[in-house]
């Protein structure tokens, strides 16, 4: 059976399926106002989220499912592979608005084992427009070859990889006017590197950095 829609006809189990997400936010909305009928007015009435999350946009890594906080206590970016590329300015113009105006305190970057988008950037595959995204992804690869290669085990070098994928992207972060004016000015934000494993809900940190200091010093700049 089919519903006709602004595209045409739509198979109706399709309809079904996007209608019972409505259904769940009316019930969500529901459950919230019968905890706590004041929710949605403090949620219009400000922003103040203590930090910001990058992620990956994996449907299975849910920021705030996984890491158990409500909507306002998270700003979130996510895209593929949880990526800090100094050309991207999407993922700039989120991390000036999270550092210069929200004044979160903390930034993670949260990668997750099983990520395909590492998983692909490990292979010569070619896949279109996104080999020019992955190729970041294969510069990690490149800086970390020596310790990679000598893991003879393909899912143990996966593994890593993803964790060094990860802690590459902080240093990225840490690499920006942004946070460094920040540090200079308020001593915030701290940056931080997770990794989330999908095999059992866990997420470990990795790497932390709150000053310019373990950078090179080719990438600190002198602010005024």
């Amino acid at each position: 059976m089919y519903r006709r829609g602004g595209f045409g006809q739509v198979p109706l189990s399709t309809v079904k399926s996007y209608e019972k997400l409505l259904e769940a936010n009316k019930a969500w909305v529901a459950e919230k106002l019968g905890t706590d009928p004041d929710f949605f007015q403090r949620l219009v009435a400000q922003q103040q989220p203590e930090f910001l999350w990058i992620g990956c946009a994996d449907s299975r890594v849910p920021a705030e499912e996984i890491t158990g906080t409500n909507p306002g206590q998270l700003f979130v970016h996510r895209n593929i592979a949880n990526q800090v590329i100094h050309t991207d300015f999407n993922m700039l113009s989120v991390l000036q608005y999270a550092v210069e105006v929200l004044k979160v305190k903390h930034v993670i970057v949260c990668g997750h084992y099983g990520c395909g988008g590492v998983q692909n950037a490990m292979t010569n595959r070619d896949l279109g427009l996104i080999n020019k995204w992955l190729r970041h992804i294969k510069d990690v690869y490149r800086i970390h070859r020596t310790e990679l290669d000598a893991i003879e085990d393909e899912e143990q070098q996966f593994r890593r990889m993803v964790e060094l994928n990860t802690i590459e992207q902080v240093t990225n972060l840490g690499e920006t006017t942004i946070v460094q004016k920040a540090w200079k000015e308020t001593g915030f934000p701290m940056l931080h590197g997770w990794v989330y494993d999908l095999g059992t809900g866990i997420i470990d940190e990795l790497v932390t950095m709150d000053s310019p200091k373990s950078l090179e010093p080719i990438y600190q700049y002198e602010l005024d």
